[in-house]
């Protein structure tokens, strides 16, 4: 599988480093770039060399939440196809229809387990390193 750079934006330090140690216990190549809020993500996005390849976001976030972020990057020429997918404690439909509405690739709520937890995000890890896409 070809190596991601990936935007993580999520508050929650627990959060991130969760993310991480999965990455980790795949032995993956994946960059993982860290953002706390979009505002501090679209500062990323903006002093950036290399294009990221994914975005994976929260909703609930303090400053920028995740529905300001996304359509400030989907107002973007510069960034609006980067794929991002939404991973979120939110289970609720209309924040998933209005995430897609907006132009997510993908949304998926964070189980409490660990083990299912893992499973998401490697499988999540795994088609979006399959994946042609566009940036």
């Amino acid at each position: 599988m070809k190596p991601l750079k990936i935007l993580l934006v999520d508050d929650d330090k627990i959060q991130r480093i969760k993310f991480i140690k999965v990455c980790k216990e795949n032995k993956s190549t994946n960059t993982i770039v860290e953002a706390e809020n979009g505002e501090k993500a679209l500062l990323l996005l903006d002093d950036n060399t290399k294009p990221y390849d994914l975005i994976i976001s929260d909703l609930n976030m303090p400053r920028m939440n995740g529905f300001e972020f996304l359509l400030k990057l989907k107002k973007s020429n510069k960034f609006k196809n980067i794929p991002v997918v939404i991973m979120s404690t939110s289970n609720n439909k209309l924040d998933l229809k209005k995430c897609f509405d907006i132009g997510i690739s993908g949304y998926f709520t964070k189980p409490l387990k660990y083990s299912e937890y893992s499973k998401k995000v490697t499988s999540l890890l795994e088609y979006w390193a399959k994946s042609e896409v566009v940036c």
